[in-house]
């Protein structure tokens, strides 16, 4: 699922390179997808690390990097543990970097990039849904499933598929629609992500199922939650920071 939102992110951008006017190259958009990758995977494992389970790891810091278990004989296991809020630093971090040594606008890359982003987490919120993971709360609607993983057999919220269709679709559908309108949006399309997509999961999580070993982190509020507002906080100072700069 993680190769299939890249190839599709990768696909609609060099669609846009086709039928846009954009002064990058493909040469150029290969490069960066290889650093965009490193920045994802990296980003995303130090997130998990840190926003979900900083206890455990700051105790077996192997842990992060090693896809075996060393205390209980010497199996296999993998590496499990991704955040998407990591991931997204990853990419900004990474991205930050990759303009500064080819000499191109971060705002204006961000512009390029946002419209094709957002399908790609369709792929990822099925894989979840496919692997019972990161299941919803409880529910007596219609439409609850059993999930294998969860902790008791009730009706859950299928959560993974309301993030799919809105995360991803309804995101996708309305970037795509905007991205040729850089008259208004111009250097403003990450700000709109962040809230955009901060937005949407902040609601969503209400029917999602919080980390067992985290819970509630403030109040109400999961983990998830803090983080995508701290999203909408950024892209709402991104969105005044490139008033100023167009205007000026």
């Amino acid at each position: 699922m993680y190769l299939s939102s890249i190839l599709v992110a990768y696909g609609l951008l060099l669609y846009r390179l086709k039928h846009e006017k954009f002064s990058y190259t493909k040469e150029l958009i290969e490069d960066y997808f290889f650093r965009l990758i490193i920045g994802i995977l990296i980003g995303a494992r130090l997130g998990y690390v840190i926003f979900y389970d900083f206890a455990y790891f700051s105790q077996k810091p192997w842990q992060i990097i090693l896809p075996f278990d060393v205390e209980n004989g010497f199996r296999f296991t993998g590496i499990s543990g991704l955040s998407y809020h990591g991931g997204l630093l990853g990419v900004i971090v990474a991205s930050f970097l990759f303009c500064r040594k080819n000499n191109i606008d971060f705002w204006e890359l961000g512009d390029f990039l946002v419209p094709a982003v957002p399908l790609g987490y369709a792929f990822g919120r099925l894989g979840n849904f496919l692997n019972g993971e990161l299941y919803g709360r409880v529910t007596d609607m219609p439409w609850g499933m059993y999930f294998a993983n969860a902790a008791t057999y009730e009706l859950r919220h299928p959560s993974q598929l309301y993030e799919m269709f809105f995360e991803g679709i309804v995101l996708f559908i309305f970037f795509w629609l905007i991205r040729k309108r850089r008259d208004i949006f111009q250097r403003k399309f990450l700000g709109l992500y962040l809230i955009g997509y901060g937005g949407v999961r902040f609601f969503i999580e209400f029917f999602r199922q919080p980390d067992e070993h985290l819970g509630f982190v403030l109040g109400v509020l999961s983990m998830g939650q803090v983080l995508c507002l701290g999203m909408i906080m950024a892209g709402i100072f991104i969105i005044i920071k490139n008033i100023k700069l167009v205007k000026s």
